[in-house]
């Protein structure tokens, strides 16, 4: 057998777990499984976050649709015309005469 089949063969059988370096080996192989471990963790934070900022934008777009429904209403409802006719069905009425204006005079 060639020397780079040689060594793919030790590689698939784990032979660099048993030799007489394994320590280092192990060492590092613990330290690429606990960067794995971090990296899996953290996109699963991710994501969660993910999708709590798209349920956020989609209450954030419903509140902003509420409001400006019930500033229109309440644009509609300061209107002078809709005013007038809620006081006319009270049986009070706008005045055909224009306000005086009163003067008062202090004498010290």
């Amino acid at each position: 057998m060639s020397k780079t089949k040689q060594t793919l063969y030790n590689i698939l059988k784990g032979k660099f777990l048993v030799d007489e370096d394994a320590k280092k080996n192990w060492g590092f192989i613990i330290f690429l499984t606990v960067l794995a471990l971090l990296m899996i963790t953290s996109s699963h934070q991710i994501d969660k976050k993910v999708q709590k900022i798209a349920i956020l934008n989609k209450e954030k777009r419903e509140f902003r649709s509420k409001f400006v429904a019930t500033k229109s209403d309440l644009m509609k409802l300061r209107m002078e015309s809709s005013i007038s006719q809620k006081l006319a069905e009270r049986g009070l009425f706008v005045s055909q005469t224009p306000p005086k204006k009163i003067e008062v005079k202090v004498y010290n």
